[in-house]
């Protein structure tokens, strides 16, 4: 695919910039940010399906928003999960009532979602789920039970998409369903929020105790959520792939630029370490770039993650490197009744670690690769 921005690209990336420029710096909150975008009609610009408040834009076109998004200083998006994860997953698989009742919303910035996937024992490896939803004898609802684990944004959201175990006689991905469940149960949802190392709250640990879920609100059929939760996961890494490398490219960028302010630019291994992390930006976008045109292979998804995540916690080391003994020390103000701030470089450095465990683990990227790409023998389990 010829991956060029025509003349009418060029004309939606201006429109793009000339809005955000004029009411990025108006956001009253993250909540009311939403709805801001929603109302503009900025929301769900990829979905495959217009008509719900929403316009509709080429592939090239939710390229070029996405990169002046991330140029601009626009507030961080609570509604990205909504967006990018569950919509998609409603246009492939959802009812046309599910569709009519959780799509507007969204592209409105009204309701805001997050992910139960992950739990204790079964991150990356999504087949493991213990979390249960057994069917009340009313036959109407469902009764979700369990834990899960570093969902983002659970304190902000109202929906969560639950991947949860309806056969309890079932192991491994048989016997899954996908539901979608209100967040707003009080005594029966619990959101408590993990502390992470930067000092920030942005995971949290999800106890569900009986929570109610419509049956309504099953996406697929029960029984078949493995199928619905691993076309999610397609969704999960595509045109906001571009939007996170031009972040990366402003922090490399910081870099290279304390880099020369301390001296340690000096070093021909430190310059040979920059040039080096330019370079695999660069390849990172042409692949990315590749990969939405269509000839990125199975396998895609999994290579995309391998790069970035290594690549980011590398540039966070380097960060680190290039202050100095200055890295190492907190503000001279600092007392321990107040929480404690990082600059950048340490805030890059302290939340890369996480970047090859998040979104599934390097092991498990590569064993994708392994068994579905190259064909190879399957992990024992």
């Amino acid at each position: 695919m010829d991956f060029g921005f025509t003349a009418q690209d060029e004309a939606f990336r201006a429109e793009a910039r000339a809005w955000l420029t004029s009411h990025a710096g108006k956001a009253p909150d993250r909540r009311g940010w939403e709805r801001t975008l929603g109302a503009a009609g900025w929301i769900g610009i990829g979905w495959s399906e217009g008509g719900y408040g929403n316009r509709t834009a080429t592939l090239t076109q939710q390229v070029a928003w996405a990169e002046e998004y991330a140029r601009s200083a626009a507030p961080p998006r609570s509604g990205h999960i909504g967006e990018n994860l569950l919509a998609p997953t409603l246009l492939a698989h959802g009812t046309a009532e599910q569709k009519a009742r959780f799509l507007p919303p969204i592209a409105a910035g009204a309701e805001l979602w997050c992910q139960g996937y992950s739990e204790p024992g079964a991150g990356s490896d999504l087949a493991g789920v213990r979390t249960r939803a057994e069917l009340a004898p009313d036959g109407r609802t469902y009764r979700v039970t369990g834990q899960k684990i570093w969902t983002s944004l659970a304190h902000e959201a109202d929906w969560c998409f639950v991947l949860a175990r309806t056969d309890p006689r079932s192991a491994r991905h048989h016997g899954l369903t996908f539901l979608l469940v209100p967040m707003d149960q009080p005594g029966r949802i619990e959101v408590r929020p993990i502390r992470q190392m930067t000092g920030t709250s942005d995971f949290n640990e999800v106890f569900f105790d009986g929570a109610h879920a419509s049956v309504e609100h099953v996406v697929g059929a029960v029984g078949e959520g493995w199928r619905v939760a691993m076309s999610l996961l397609g969704f999960e890494r595509g045109v906001s792939t571009l939007a996170q490398q031009i972040g990366f490219a402003e922090e490399l960028g910081r870099v290279i630029r304390t880099a020369v302010e301390t001296g340690a630019a000096d070093d021909p291994v430190v310059r040979d370490r920059l040039v080096g992390l330019w370079a695999e930006l660069r390849t990172m976008r042409w692949n990315a770039l590749r990969t939405l045109g269509g000839s990125g292979g199975p396998g895609a998804p999994s290579v995309a993650k391998l790069l970035w995540a290594g690549w980011h916690q590398r540039l966070g080391e380097l960060a680190v490197q290039v202050r100095g003994a200055a890295a190492s020390a907190g503000p001279s103000d600092w007392t321990p009744a107040t929480p404690y701030e990082l600059d950048d470089a340490q805030h890059l450095f302290l939340f890369s670690r996480a970047d090859t465990i998040y979104g599934g683990s390097d092991q498990i990227q590569r064993t994708i690769i392994a068994e579905r790409v190259l064909g190879l023998p399957r992990q024992p389990r």
